[in-house]
């Protein structure tokens, strides 16, 4: 199961931010160079060559590819164009060579850092010569300045992108650790509950077993010369006999049901109980949407038997109904069953104060809370009623 990354949408934001503050920035900056260089030589025989590629330029840049995790063929092809246009628009014009720097966060963005930082040494370089041609003579200021802007530009970058890989590889770290977590609490609980259910066969069924061996065996020894005493010790054992298949019958109600423990799955373990539920009165059908899982929890398929049972009990009590219609939907991320019936139907905002009086609606909340399902019931007074629970399933 992939998890999304709860800084997925953040990171998306502050990249969208950056693109546009990147994007503003080479824009203007070409309109300033383009703007400097008619206002000096608009009438020059380069001129119409140098607007040509400004809007070469401008639509190349417009229509980049958006920065990838891996460079392409078509984000490579694309920079290499964008590269070549601006140095030949700055070989022609040098006061081009101020788009450089968001050139340079497009190739930090683009490119690996082993091949970024060569790139964005070869823009600094040629932004240097064209100043120094500028100029017309080796300003130191022109000199150092460019490479000294690249070095903390680039810096900054490979820095800033070093510590989101070191948060991205803690947040995969700490979904990790969760899912550990999880893992050891689930195991943990069944350990729990093997431990309490082996109390209580202890505290009861063997105990109870215990006595009733020693009331038999009491009772064989008397049967002879008191009989009326061994006739007390045999009714002793049968009423500790009682109590002891009340306590394993109480065991069993919420362990794997017989109908799953055939083989067949949910599907027919549903089909086994519309079968046994249908009488001359009432008619149950089953009917399956989707695909179930090829494994399918037992928790979940015990749930759904049950509640398809329990809501079964409520229609044979309550409803007066003909025609129940089990409803088991399959679907990627979770499991549905709806019990629908053609019954007498109730007011749903008496629902709380029915529930007061017995333990089927009650008894259904409980399982689907267990496994973080909910529960949806739709009637009307001679309208029937429709039961729906859904459950949902861990993808993996």
């Amino acid at each position: 199961m992939r998890e999304a990354r709860p800084m997925a949408a953040p990171e998306q934001d502050e990249g969208r931010t950056l693109a546009f503050v990147m994007h503003t920035a080479f824009y203007l900056l070409l309109a300033a160079s383009v703007a400097r260089f008619l206002a000096r030589h608009a009438e020059g025989p380069r001129t119409p060559w140098i607007i040509g590629l400004s809007v070469l330029l401008a639509v190349l840049y417009l229509l980049g590819p958006a920065p990838g995790a891996r460079p392409t063929l078509r984000r490579l092809t694309w920079l290499a164009l964008v590269v070549a246009t601006w140095a030949l628009l700055v070989v022609l014009a040098p006061s081009f060579a101020w788009c450089a720097v968001p050139l340079f966060f497009t190739g930090l963005r683009t490119l690996p850092p082993r091949a970024a930082v060569p790139l964005v040494t070869l823009l600094t370089a040629l932004v240097v010569a064209a100043q120094l041609r500028l100029a017309g003579w080796w300003d130191p200021n022109l000199l150092l300045a460019p490479p000294a802007v690249a070095a903390v530009a680039t810096t900054v970058y490979v820095l800033m992108q070093r510590e989101a890989a070191r948060r991205d590889a803690l947040i995969a770290d700490l979904v990790r650790t969760r899912r550990v977590l999880a893992a050891t609490e689930r195991r943990e609980g069944t350990l729990a509950e093997r431990e309490r259910l082996a109390r209580e066969i202890h505290d009861t069924l063997a105990q109870g077993l215990s006595s009733q061996r020693m009331l038999l065996q009491a009772a064989d020894r008397l049967w002879d010369s008191a009989p009326g005493t061994a006739r007390d010790h045999v009714r002793t054992a049968a009423g500790i006999a009682e109590q002891s298949l009340a306590e394993a019958r109480r065991f069993v109600h919420d362990l794997t049901p017989a109908d799953l423990a055939g083989g067949g799955g949910l599907p027919r373990a549903l089909e086994a109980v519309a079968e046994r539920e249908t009488s001359s009165t009432l008619t149950v059908r089953v009917h399956t949407e989707g695909t179930p899982p090829a494994v399918l929890p037992a928790p979940v398929e015990s749930a759904l038997l049950r509640i398809a049972q329990g809501a079964l009990a409520n229609v044979r009590e309550h409803a007066g109904a003909t025609t129940v219609t089990l409803t088991l939907t399959c679907l990627e991320d979770q499991i549905v069953l709806d019990v629908t019936d053609d019954g007498h139907g109730f007011d749903t905002g008496a629902v709380p104060a029915a529930e007061g009086r017995g333990h089927g609606l009650p008894a259904i909340r409980a399982r689907l809370r267990q496994l973080g399902g909910t529960l949806t019931i739709e009637s009307a007074p001679g309208e029937g009623t429709a039961l729906s629970a859904a459950i949902p399933l861990e993808r993996r």
